[in-house]
């Protein structure tokens, strides 16, 4: 393909998508730090975020944000959800009129509770924004292993044309239309794989973690519905799906933080440890404005508010969520 492709982040996610563009398209990596910089040039590697991994020898990285973009014909932003909006801005000045934006990020923004597609609109308006999202650990991907993503923008007909950008040997991605549904199940997802993280940690056992994805998959639906996501999207890919991923493998931040808050561990030393963000931890903050202010209950995701931030222990989390009167599955409980 002729479009050239600039990939703002270098973090394990970011890194694999730029190795998997690069099998399609010329593409261009920016990150801050010189060392990942070097080595993904020099060595094609990028050992802190993704040891052992090859990368496609043809990607090429830089740590000048103008040399990354400014000839791009797609611009995809591999940057955590809350330091998303200042790296837009400064990349803003250097992209070339109405490309696409695509994001990585599985986070909605505190303060303004926007998806990453709401601040590319915000931000560069006119510009086709769209997510690439799904079930997809990055370590797993950069291995070779199979995996689905889905491309999802309002205009099908850009999101087809993108779908040949991103899709490579094992890496199967379809389109969806509806934005607000998959960017969504990607970010309230991983407040759930941190309730299932606390209960791996704290050993509540098989049972009690397929409760939870399954009450936690009724609880994220209901507000992506009411925010304006469909039921369906939810059943799919960017729901279940990678609801089931991360929830399911020791590789997600996610489940890591939810794991070691069940094993008695403070939430400031977890994240204090991690290389990379854990998008939920901060995510939950806006979800609990988000629920009020559309009046759905979500029960389990109040009870992760309350462990990583009003000190209550993960078994004050359950025991929260074991006094719910208990009522018809279709019910919120």
């Amino acid at each position: 393909m002729n479009l050239k492709v600039g990939l703002l982040g270098g973090g394990s996610w970011g890194t694999t998508v730029a190795s998997l563009t690069a099998r399609n398209c010329p593409t261009t990596l920016w990150a801050r730090k010189e060392d990942t910089v070097n080595d993904i040039n020099n060595n094609h590697r990028n050992e802190k975020y993704l040891p052992g991994a090859r990368l496609t020898s043809s990607l090429k990285a830089t740590t000048n944000l103008a040399d990354a973009v400014k000839d791009a014909d797609v611009i995809v932003m591999g940057i955590p959800a809350q330091n998303f909006r200042t790296v837009l801005q400064e990349a803003r000045n250097y992209i070339r009129p109405w490309i696409p934006i695509v994001s990585l990020a599985k986070g909605l923004e505190i303060g303004t509770k926007m998806r990453m597609t709401e601040v590319i609109e915000q931000e560069l308006p006119g510009h086709p924004a769209g997510v690439l999202t799904g079930p997809n650990l990055a370590k797993e991907i950069s291995a070779g292993q199979a995996a689905a993503s889905v491309i999802a923008m309002v205009d099908d007909t850009i999101a087809g044309r993108l779908r040949n950008v991103f899709q490579s040997g094992l890496f199967r991605v379809y389109t969806n239309e509806d934005v607000v549904g998959c960017e969504l199940g990607g970010a309230l997802k991983n407040i759930i794989a941190i309730a299932t993280g606390m209960g791996d940690g704290a050993d509540a056992g098989d049972n009690t973690k397929s409760a939870i994805i399954t009450r936690g998959l009724a609880e994220l639906t209901r507000l992506g519905v009411a925010m304006g996501g469909k039921t369906s999207t939810f059943a799919g890919l960017t729901g279940m799906g990678d609801l089931v991923a991360t929830c399911s493998s020791s590789k997600s931040r996610n489940h890591y933080v939810g794991y070691n808050l069940g094993k008695g561990r403070k939430i400031d030393e977890i994240i204090e440890e991690m290389a990379e963000v854990a998008e939920g931890v901060k995510t939950t903050k806006v979800v609990m404005e988000l629920a009020k202010e559309y009046q759905v209950e979500m029960p389990i995701a109040t009870e992760v508010f309350k462990v990583l931030y009003e000190g209550n222990t993960v078994h004050d989390a359950f025991k929260g969520l074991l006094r719910r009167e208990a009522g018809s599955e279709a019910e919120p409980a």
